[in-house]
């Protein structure tokens, strides 16, 4: 517990000259039906566009009603360029109607709620709860299972797997922000080909054993 108190002490310091991660002020806005639109269009789409399109489509329609009342082709142009377009506007019409309907127009508080709506996952659903209503919960996504298993924290194959095992050794008051945390350090430092060893605290500390590191030639 304490090298994995201390690798997350120096992990925070470090990631605090970045721009952590993406759309940091609608996180900062705490608004849980912003995180999870946001986490939807963010799936297989990269973080400057994703913000942009989640920008375009909340000055048009930002809440569940307003959403729901828009045509699929508007919706769709509000969006693109983000991934899989055409089909996230259709996720996002049926989320918000079921939203409306089942939960009176509000994101659910429980990740048992969150996980009837259409495509939302464990890693959206722990998101939202995480910080959107401060529900203590690790959100895994590719950088936390990565960087995870990097350090030698866990030993895992499967996202839904690592949020188990971290649950286990990090302590509650960072799993909320575990997430901002790894994914500014994966950016930028710890990076899946050929990470920044030389720049990086964690490794000047002999705190990382490198597992699974593949550096390009």
């Amino acid at each position: 517990m304490d090298k994995v108190l201390k690798t997350l002490k120096l992990i925070e310091n470090q990631v605090k000259k970045f721009n952590v991660p993406y759309l940091k002020d609608i996180f900062h806005k705490k608004d849980p039906f912003r995180i999870l639109v946001s986490c939807i269009l963010s799936t297989r789409t990269k973080d400057a566009i994703t913000e942009r399109a989640t920008k375009r489509l909340f000055e048009v329609a930002d809440t569940p009603f307003k959403i729901a009342k828009l045509s699929l082709r508007h919706l769709q142009n509000l969006i693109y360029p983000v991934g899989f377009y055409h089909n996230k506007a259709k996720i996002l019409l049926d989320l918000n109607k079921k939203i409306i309907k089942d939960f009176k127009g509000k994101v659910p508080a429980s990740k048992e709620d969150l996980l009837k709506l259409k495509r939302v996952g464990e890693k959206c659903a722990n998101l939202v709860l995480g910080l959107g209503f401060k529900i203590p919960s690790i959100c895994v996504d590719t950088h936390v299972h990565r960087i995870s298993n990097r350090l030698g924290w866990v030993e895992t194959k499967t996202p839904f797997a690592t949020a188990k095992d971290l649950k286990k050794i990090i302590p509650q008051k960072y799993w909320i922000k575990l997430n901002t945390l790894l994914v500014a350090f994966g950016q930028n430092i710890c990076k899946p080909i050929s990470p920044l060893c030389s720049k990086c605290k964690v490794d000047k500390n002999n705190l990382c054993p490198k597992n699974q590191v593949v550096f390009r030639r």
